[in-house]
């Protein structure tokens, strides 16, 4: 089944599932392309250490500090990490991919593949892939403020009087970070992968240190010690489960960047780099813990000897902001494929490579996060206060994906009932393990993220509906192509030299804009086309299959232009495409486009809720013009208005 995109319904044929997207990466070789996936794939998990370990033995949880607690923790993390991010997410998640592409959305359209369009099956479907992507904003909010925080806090080991500085210096930070996206992450890209393979060979060599004095600590690869930690300490041991699941933000990463890379880069990158190195430091932790149970203030600063903190702070400076830097991207990505999938209002995107068109800015997200994210590190302060926060963000997704997954398991894959109850019971059950962890610290900033994705689901559901509402109002008022055209013909009016495109959201009716023009100018152009745009649920169209064109008569075609939903409508390939495919030469300066330019009226019409009818009319009101948005000439557009009431 397609999404349904109310403003760019997207045709009835399907695209085939792909089920390995490691061919579809040739941009560089395998080595090349897992340094570049070090860099954007694993910043978020690869930071986790500053804080994890810290959180777990918070005294807010009320676990005595102990040999065993240690081993238990340490058996808890290393298991997390085998079952969540290595079977679940690299072994099995990641096979889910649409076409290359992974991600909430990805695997939202592919779910959505099996239910009939408009069954309640469908509507559940999408709204759990929607909410989702919400919860990534709140991730995407999170990340930043618990990163740097965390790793500016290291300036309290060196010396206590940098205290009152951690939060002026964090947002200094930020602030820089957010101004430089405009730039484009080309430049900075190129040392990302360097830099966080460096950042993961000193994680790696900071737990040799510590292992060397406390070589014990290994055991705790046995389950036995994370059972036991679980039974004797009850419910104390439940709310630290929710610190441990920090060891594991950033998985769905791995999952949501796959596109980049493809499956095998990744998979080499954690198994043979990031997860060996993660847990070296992790057990190297451990062991000075059981050496040192003092350093438990700030385990991972505490690790190495004093002369060598200030500059272990600058490496996790650098390290938090590149972690930041992905997650930024990804609110981008994620915002670009919800406008083309009809879940979000047109925003202005820039694009900053001429040669990797996955390389967007959208301002108003850019600023939107960044005043969120300065409000969070005002308002929380330190990094073990959003801790709670940061964890519900990422369980939220994690039990989403994991639903989606099995559908796609059982109804695309058909995998034996079985099979898919086993595999998708043992990941729900360590799924929701952690997320009633993390639900127990709501009152604590857990109710922050749901705050916030609650907000944007209101957003993206009302622009949702909306344009539904508004697509069957202009059904209901809409004249039949077909039989117009024929009259028109018929009766032709004046007819004036140039081309004239229509952008029309229903290939079935008369555009708005061609009967105000016939209305007011009386004319009709040498060559007329009917455009619609229509976003598929598959991620990129080959150019030869990108456009559908019927001949109407007397110069007039009804042209279908198909994008996928990471690609960006570009009228200029259209008008090539229409040259090379068709043999129709359109040229730009003897082209006008005419758009129309709707004023929503929110009325007692059944439909909305009369205040998410003026919320939708505001959101409406305030998009990106389409004339922008798909980067036509501003010279060549002419818009006419129209009032619709929904």
């Amino acid at each position: 089944m397609a999404l349904s995109n109310p403003e760019y319904s997207k045709s009835s044929i399907l695209r085939p599932i792909t089920l390995d997207a490691g061919n579809h990466h040739d941009k560089g070789s395998m080595p090349a392309l897992t340094l570049a996936a070090m860099g954007v794939v694993f910043g978020d998990i690869g930071t986790s250490p500053l804080y994890a370990l810290k959180e777990c033995f918070s005294p807010e949880h009320g676990i005595p500090f102990s040999t065993e607690a240690v081993f238990g923790v340490i058996s808890l993390v290393f298991w997390a990490f085998l079952i969540v991010v290595s079977l679940k997410y690299v072994m099995f998640v990641m096979r889910a991919n649409n076409h290359g592409e992974g991600g909430i959305l990805a695997l939202m359209a592919m779910a959505l593949r099996t239910a009939p369009s408009g069954s309640k099956r469908a509507l559940s479907i999408m709204m759990l892939g929607v909410f989702g992507a919400c919860m990534f904003y709140g991730d995407a909010v999170i990340t930043p403020a618990i990163s740097v925080l965390s790793a500016v806090e290291g300036l309290q080991i060196v010396s206590p009087q940098f205290t009152k500085y951690v939060v002026p210096i964090t947002i200094v930070i930020l602030v820089g970070l957010f101004f430089i996206q405009k730039s484009g992450t080309a430049v900075v890209g190129v040392f990302f992968g360097p830099v966080m393979t460096i950042w993961f060979l000193v994680l790696a060599a900071m737990g040799i240190y510590n292992l060397i004095d406390n070589p014990s600590i290994l055991g705790a690869v046995n389950p036995m010690y994370g059972i036991r930690f679980l039974y004797e300490h009850a419910l104390q041991a439940f709310i630290v489960l929710g610190a441990v699941f920090l060891v594991l933000t950033g998985a769905e990463a791995l999952y949501a960047d796959m596109g980049h890379f493809g499956i095998k880069p990744i998979r080499y990158a954690w198994f043979f780099v990031t997860m060996p190195c993660l847990l070296i430091n992790y057990f190297g932790q451990g062991a000075m813990l059981l050496s040192h149970p003092e350093a438990i203030s700030n385990p991972f600063f505490l690790m190495v000897p004093e002369s060598f903190t200030l500059i272990l702070v600058i490496l996790a400076a650098l390290a938090t902001v590149i972690a930041s830097q992905a997650v930024i991207s990804g609110a981008y990505s994620m915002t670009s494929q919800a406008i083309l999938l009809g879940f979000v209002p047109r925003m202005k995107i820039a694009y900053t490579s001429e040669k990797e068109v996955g390389q967007i800015y959208i301002p108003t997200i850019n600023w939107m996060l960044l005043i969120v994210v300065i409000a969070v590190v005002v308002a929380f302060k330190e990094s073990g206060n959003l801790a709670a926060a940061y964890g519900i963000a990422v369980t939220t997704t994690m039990v989403i994906t994991t639903l989606l997954a099995a559908v796609v398991m059982r109804v695309v894959w058909k995998w034996h009932p079985l099979l898919v109850t086993l595999i998708i019971g043992v990941f729900l059950f360590v799924d929701f393990a952690f997320f009633a962890a993390n639900a127990l610290k709501i009152a604590e900033g857990g109710w922050f993220p749901l705050l916030l994705g609650a907000f944007c689901f209101l957003l993206l559901i009302t622009w949702y509906q909306g344009r539904k509402l508004l697509r069957a109002r202009s059904i209901e008022q809409g004249i039949p192509l077909e039989g117009f055209v024929t009259s028109l013909l018929a009766h032709e009016p004046i007819r004036v030299h140039g081309t004239a495109v229509f952008l029309t959201a229903h290939v079935d009716y008369v555009p708005v804009a061609m009967l105000h023009n016939l209305k007011h100018n009386q004319v009709l152009h040498q060559r007329v086309i009917f455009l619609k745009i229509s976003i598929w649920d598959v991620p990129y169209i080959k150019d030869e299959e990108r456009l559908n064109l019927k001949e109407m008569g007397g110069g007039l075609y009804l042209v279908r232009a198909m994008f996928g939903f990471k690609e960006t409508p570009d009228m200029n390939k259209i008008m090539d495409l229409l040259d090379s495919q068709h043999k129709i030469q359109c040229d730009l300066m003897e082209t006008s486009f005419f758009l129309a330019r709707d004023t929503v009226i929110p009325s007692a019409i059944p439909g909305m809720a009369i205040w998410r009818e003026r919320l939708f009319a505001w959101m409406y009101q305030n998009a990106a013009k389409p004339s922008d948005f798909f980067q036509i000439p501003a010279n060549r557009v002419v818009e006419l208005g129209s009032k619709i009431e929904i």
